[in-house]
């Protein structure tokens, strides 16, 4: 079964153990994720079964969506509730304004310091098993797009907010980062990842539901359709089944803009690979055995 199921988390368990019990349900041996939530977190998760765990690291780059609710008045050391409060300051002062001007300087292209309780690593150990040894290293600032940020709403000290963002994004961060614009200090109590791309929540099945809720499960294909697809035949099929560069004159007045991505079927629209334009040739990216 080589499909992408489009799941939605409960809040108290790990994205590794979300993964397994879908393993579990579909009976399969290879499974993937294509984005971490944290246990505090809920929402959409796309886990990819077998041949699909291929495309995971293209799924992964979609643009996200998030709903988040922030406390404000209180800092804790993982950015979030689980979290140890090291700083708490009364909140009274803050206005509605004060909020929309601090979070202006959060949209768009931004730069931002990854948390310490995060799984990025570091000279191959995960930051947040350095950070439960007490200890605390430099983290290069890294660039994210905020696409928008609007506030949903504001009862002091709780700041409910809608974030799509590029991938990458640390939605704890933004809520740690605003509590500093603020001087007040913050941290995030609630998380749900409402889309990744076009794939979105309303469509996603929890563990229980699984395998029989409609709409929630997707072949390869559907889940790579915005991919315009390239049909391949004869000798370049071979060529390319065997991991060969095809021409870039297969395209045909198709768009080849340098770095594009395309589904690559053969004469009967079966997918069997993605291919990538290059400069001079077509190169194969995946090869998929459906």
């Amino acid at each position: 079964m080589n499909i992408v199921v489009s799941l939605n988390k409960c809040r108290g368990i790990t994205s590794h153990d979300a993964v397994t019990a879908v393993k579990k349900t579909f009976k399969v041996r290879k499974a993937g994720h294509t984005g971490t939530l944290d246990p505090i977190a809920t929402g959409l998760m796309l886990v990819c079964l077998n041949e699909a765990t291929k495309i995971a690291g293209l799924i992964e780059s979609f643009d996200k969506e998030y709903i988040v609710m922030a406390r404000l008045g209180e800092s804790t050391d993982t950015y979030d509730s689980d979290g140890k409060v090291v700083r708490s300051t009364d909140t009274s002062a803050v206005s509605l304004d004060d909020v929309r001007q601090a979070l202006q300087r959060f949209e768009g292209e931004i730069e931002q310091v990854p948390p310490m309780y995060s799984a990025i690593k570091m000279n191959g150990q995960p930051l947040y098993k350095l950070a439960r040894k007490g200890l605390e290293v430099e983290r290069k600032p890294r660039r994210v797009i905020i696409r928008s940020l609007e506030i949903l709403e504001f009862s002091n000290p709780f700041l409910k907010l809608k974030i799509a963002c590029s991938k990458g994004t640390y939605i704890r961060s933004i809520c740690n980062d605003l509590g500093n614009a603020l001087g007040v200090g913050a941290h995030m109590t609630e998380l749900v990842r409402t889309r990744i791309g076009r794939f979105r929540i309303e469509d996603a099945a929890e563990i229980s539901e699984l395998p029989d809720k409609p709409g929630s499960l997707f072949s390869i294909d559907s889940a790579l359709a915005h991919l315009e697809e390239l049909r391949v035949e004869g000798d370049d099929l071979k060529k390319a089944k065997n991991g060969n560069q095809l021409s870039l004159f297969l395209l045909n007045g198709q768009q080849g803009a340098h770095g594009h991505l395309l589904r690559l079927k053969d004469a009967d629209g079966r997918l069997f690979g993605i291919g990538k334009v290059m400069r001079d040739s077509i190169k194969i990216e995946r090869l998929l055995f459906l």
